[in-house]
């Protein structure tokens, strides 16, 4: 049910501009349900895929005490500096910190694959999960608007404010789920692909690390596609590197600058911080689909707040 919700907002849009052509509310709905089985359930499975597939390598490759990579890294005077002065400040041997990268990698690489797995597990389960979601679906793009309209007359609002908490709540949303989304996604995609062109280790599990990155205040996907642009300046492969950091500052990073102010021009907007903690809470509390549910969750308290805000400013006023 919540997936359904969530795929019925995102894709409503889709579903109004189908409506238009078709003139027939159940064609419009069924339309829309094709495209979102051909637009996200298919790449995702495919995804989640080649994301277990490069897990599973990367563990392996962990697990063979490799460290390569470090170690060449550490042969910069300067790092190697660094390094060995934030190992004495922590107490720790070169060889207590590889071990604990790689513990700790392996561990987050089992948990990530057991989680996909776990998923995919009761296939029984699962399936029928995925029919009533579909259905679920469906009746959502083809009813939205009349259930919507018949709950907000049970709201304690006027009629003025229950106009303004739905369009700020629409506003929101498209600022939030189409603007933070939409660009993660670009992001992801971005970086995955150059990465995958460049012959970099596992392109699926950095494309997605880079996708959840561009949630993080401040730095952002830079803290993805930084590093590894560091490590091929290292490793001798200058073009390859100055060709990552090209494509993170003029296509990965200006994404979100280009993106973001098309979709959620003049909307009402969530400061980032608040957006990226929102996340990191609906993930906590409702699991992966937390990161659309938690903005949402947000967006629709906040906009309550405002009009409670706005009520009482009114009241006050009249009171006068």
């Amino acid at each position: 049910m919540a997936w359904a919700i969530v795929l019925s907002i995102v894709f409503y849009p889709m579903y109004n501009l189908s409506l238009k052509l078709v003139k027939w509310k159940y064609a419009a709905s069924f339309f829309t349900l094709c495209m979102i089985l051909l637009l996200i359930f298919g790449p995702f499975s495919y995804l989640s895929y080649l994301f277990t597939k490069e897990l599973n390598s990367m563990i392996e490759h962990i697990k063979s005490g490799e460290f390569d990579v470090i170690d060449k890294m550490l042969q910069h005077p300067g790092i190697k500096r660094i390094f060995y002065s934030i190992l004495s400040l922590f107490n720790m041997s070169e060889g207590d910190f590889q071990k604990a990268v790689a513990n700790n990698i392996s561990q987050l690489g089992k948990e990530s694959v057991g989680i996909i797995k776990s998923g995919l597990g009761n296939i029984a389960t699962a399936a029928l999960d995925f029919v009533f979601m579909l259905l679920s679906t469906f009746f959502f793009l083809e009813d939205g608007p009349v259930f919507l309209e018949k709950i907000s007359s049970y709201m304690p609002f006027s009629k003025k404010e229950r106009d303004k908490l739905t369009k700020q709540v629409r506003d929101i949303v498209i600022s939030t789920i189409y603007g933070g989304i939409t660009v993660a996604i670009a992001q992801g995609l971005i970086g995955g692909i150059t990465l995958s062109l460049l012959g970099v280790r596992s392109p699926v599990v950095w494309g997605i690390t880079i996708f959840i990155a561009s949630f993080i205040p401040l730095l952002g996907t830079f803290i993805i596609w930084g590093p590894i642009a560091g490590y091929l300046l290292f490793q001798g492969l200058f073009l390859k590197g100055i060709i990552l950091i090209i494509v993170g500052i003029f296509a990965i990073s200006m994404a979100d600058n280009i993106l973001r102010p098309l979709i959620i021009k003049g909307k009402v907007q969530m400061p980032t911080l608040v957006i990226f903690f929102s996340i990191l809470g609906g993930i906590k509390l409702f699991g992966f689909i937390g990161f659309i549910m938690g903005p949402l969750v947000l967006a629709l308290f906040m906009s309550i707040v405002e009009v409670f805000r706005y009520s009482e400013e009114r009241i006050s006023n009249d009171g006068s």
